[in-house]
């Protein structure tokens, strides 16, 4: 059998293969499904993110990368704007996008039940935390 170069066949990456090996911020679990070395894929990092409850992830943006997400179940809240004092939140079935360079603060709003959240971002999974 030939021997294919990652990132020229579709591939199957099963849950199993997730890895925290990731950019991550204050109390959220980033798990890379789909990246450059899991599927050779240059443009796009998606993945399975776990918000502890009552979380907050301290400052950051995303760089040059857009992201979208999908609500699995809980509630993620995101402050943005000056002074952080804009906020959207979104719930099991809901999607969620944040633009390039924007600063935000992700929160999980329970206190008590996680959010989890499948989130793609391009072209990769760019954090930049800020200073509080």
């Amino acid at each position: 059998m030939t021997q294919v170069k990652k990132g020229t066949v579709p591939r199957v990456v099963p849950s199993s293969e997730l890895t925290d090996k990731t950019a991550q911020t204050p109390a959220m679990h980033r798990r890379a499904a789909i990246h450059e070395e899991s599927t050779g894929a240059s443009r796009i990092w998606m993945g399975w993110v776990t918000n502890a409850p009552g979380m907050d992830s301290g400052p950051h943006h995303h760089g040059e990368a857009e992201t979208a997400a999908y609500v699995v179940s809980g509630r993620v809240g995101v402050r943005f704007g000056e002074g952080f004092k804009e906020y959207v939140e979104a719930g099991p079935g809901d999607f969620l996008f944040v633009p390039a360079w924007v600063p935000h603060i992700e929160s999980n709003p329970d206190q008590s039940e996680p959010s989890e959240v499948i989130l793609s971002r391009a072209p990769d999974n760019i954090v930049v935390n800020l200073e509080p």
